[in-house]
């Protein structure tokens, strides 16, 4: 594990439910690193060099802030090490194919953390897309209204352009970008409008709309927010010539289709979601990933969320704030 912070808790978490051993941790901040080591039964190194180097590591898990993702997959890249990073792949579209192309060379897997690709409401409309069963999709739109505090953003680096990349389309609503692009099909165009710094003090947008148009002929909107209080559970909700599905938090709330035949929609009330505490989010989809991820490691195959899936998530984003500084719709 490189980097110790509020989400290396929950991988961490995840590890001791599936079987995995934490073998060797570290952190900028050496006593945070130090209580991890100890809380999880893993051994503190000073450096990520280190970690990356570790005769006992199978594979690097980055919980960093998204400016620092190639600098350990170079390394890694050396001695022959998987990497998975933290969503976002990275803060800008040149990194991000350094960092694909550097595995690629190396013949290392590498991989992006998006979780919600599978939660079983995910799973199901995938399938459920591929067979048909929502007609021709029309319309696919994402909604995260979500809620941070000012501790939140107390610290400079949080929602800055160098270190995070950006705001709540970065941060927040990548997760529903990704969902978006892998059950509806690439992003051909977008158009965006944001806020900078609408609620908080900080250099980026804190609300923030785009239009897209896929690739397929459908179109969408994603609204997202950190602004909104007191935060609200994400929706997306794809609509199909056949019906309309609705996704809030991480279950499946709608299953309006008509004359549907098939497996049972899963349909659930009782969702969990990061509206309002970035922490409130159910470990089994992270569970899911990571044996993923490990699979693909034993079978020298590309994971479900790869480099270059990343990739195509960011480079959605990136559109979006072009057009957002311009004013022009950008063409992906």
């Amino acid at each position: 594990m490189i980097g110790t912070g509020a989400i290396s808790h929950k991988h961490a978490q995840a590890y001791a439910n599936i079987g995995y051993r934490i073998t060797v941790c570290t952190d900028v901040f050496p006593e945070a690193g130090k209580k991890f080591a100890e809380q999880y039964g893993c051994e503190f190194v000073s450096t990520y060099e280190e970690v990356c180097a570790h005769p006992e590591v199978d594979y690097v898990d980055v919980c960093t802030f998204p400016n620092f993702r190639l600098q350990p997959i170079l390394v890694a890249a050396q001695h022959g090490k998987a990497v998975q990073v933290q969503k976002p792949i990275s803060t800008n579209m040149e990194t991000a194919r350094e960092m694909v192309e550097t595995a690629r060379a190396a013949g290392i897997v590498l991989g992006v953390v998006s979780q919600h690709r599978f939660d079983d409401s995910t799973i199901f409309v995938k399938q459920a897309i591929a067979d048909g069963r929502l007609g021709r999709i029309l319309q696919a739109d994402a909604y995260v209204k979500w809620w941070r505090s000012e501790a939140y953003y107390s610290r400079p680096i949080k929602g800055s352009w160098e270190v995070e990349g950006g705001g709540a389309m970065i941060n927040q609503a990548v997760h529903q970008v990704d969902v978006l692009n892998y059950l509806v099909g690439g992003v051909a165009e977008v158009f965006g409008y944001w806020q900078i710094a609408a609620r908080h003090k900080i250099e980026s947008e804190d609300v923030i709309t785009a239009m897209m148009k896929y690739s397929s002929g459908a179109t969408g909107v994603i609204q997202a927010s950190t602004a909104i209080w007191p935060g609200y559970s994400e929706r997306i909700e794809i609509h199909g010539t056949k019906g309309t599905c609705i996704f809030t938090g991480d279950k499946l709330t709608t299953w309006d289709v008509d004359g549907d035949s098939g497996a049972p929609a899963p349909v659930e009330k009782e969702v969990m979601s990061g509206s309002s505490d970035p922490m409130a989010i159910s470990l089994t989809p992270f569970e899911r990933q990571f044996q993923d991820f490990g699979n693909a490691i034993l079978n020298n195959s590309e994971p479900l969320v790869s480099g270059e899936e990343g990739l195509k998530a960011l480079a959605i984003v990136m559109g979006i704030y072009e057009s957002c500084r311009t004013g022009l719709p950008v063409k992906l």
